[in-house]
């Protein structure tokens, strides 16, 4: 087995990320949809039923709305779908049944353009999702401006830590159906255990130590601190390990896929 070689990198990378803006040009209308209704169905569902039942939550020294304490981790979640759905099971189509990294490479691409240009396109699906969803969600005023502003670049941030970390998937999975594992082992608990529905504190101080090892832990509380003017010192913390987890993953699901397309 042969190790690919050195990434190289050029210009022609966003060629990638322009094919792949074409193609959703055609079908925008659709793409639209789930991050406009999304976000409609959870505060109906969660503002006017459950939320009657939880009452207020603390966070910071402040209580807040159930609904308020759940909708910014719905887009940090959301952030999460779109980056890693686009780099499996859409990357995966077009690399092995559409053939499009075949055909992209006829053109000067190398491989690790074709692959970082679908990473930087999934990170731009989670940042359209979020200002959609952001956009929504505002109409409920449920989100403190001009921190909320700041979700734009942690959506561009956790788009690409996703993509990497689904990229990997792709580089690894033997066949489409195999994602499910990654998704059973590692999508669902992030999107259970992240803080998302509840505080962490409600955990066992096991549970809480594991749930600081998930990114979407610090996404969540990134995205929430900023949407509701909570910004503290921790959260630093978490920009940092979101950085790193992400300087990490990118360089290694490049060199993963380039090593399973040319094995």
């Amino acid at each position: 087995m042969n190790w690919p070689r050195p990434a190289q990198f050029s210009h022609r990378v966003f060629r990638v990320w322009q094919r792949n803006f074409a193609v959703y040009q055609k079908t925008w209308k659709i793409s639209f949809l789930p991050p406009l209704l999304e976000p409609m169905l959870y505060i109906l569902a969660f503002g006017v039923g459950l939320a009657v039942m939880v009452g207020e939550v603390s966070l910071g020294g402040r209580s807040f709305g159930y609904t308020a304490f759940i909708a910014p981790a719905l887009v940090a979640v959301s952030i999460m779908y779109n980056a890693f759905f686009e780099c499996t099971y859409n990357s995966f189509v077009r690399m092995y049944y559409q053939k499009t990294f075949d055909a992209l490479l006829a053109t000067p691409l190398n491989l690790e353009e074709i692959i970082l240009g679908e990473m930087l396109w999934a990170a731009t699906k989670s940042v359209i999702a979020a200002t959609l969803m952001g956009a929504v969600i505002t109409l409920f005023g449920l989100l403190d401006f001009p921190g909320a502003l700041l979700l734009l670049p942690l959506a561009a941030l956790g788009g690409l830590l996703f993509a990497g970390f689904g990229m990997i998937c792709t580089a690894l999975v033997p066949g489409i159906e195999t994602f499910n594992l990654p998704i059973f082992l590692g999508i669902t608990p992030m999107f259970l255990f992240s803080g998302t529905f509840f505080p962490l504190s409600n955990l066992p101080a096991w549970a809480q130590s594991f749930a600081q090892l998930l990114p979407l832990t610090h996404l969540v509380a990134l995205v929430r601190g900023c949407s509701l003017g909570l910004w503290g010192a921790e959260l630093w913390l978490s920009l940092l390990y979101l950085l790193i987890v992400t300087l990490l993953l990118l360089p290694l699901a490049i060199a993963l896929m380039v090593r399973r397309i040319l094995d």
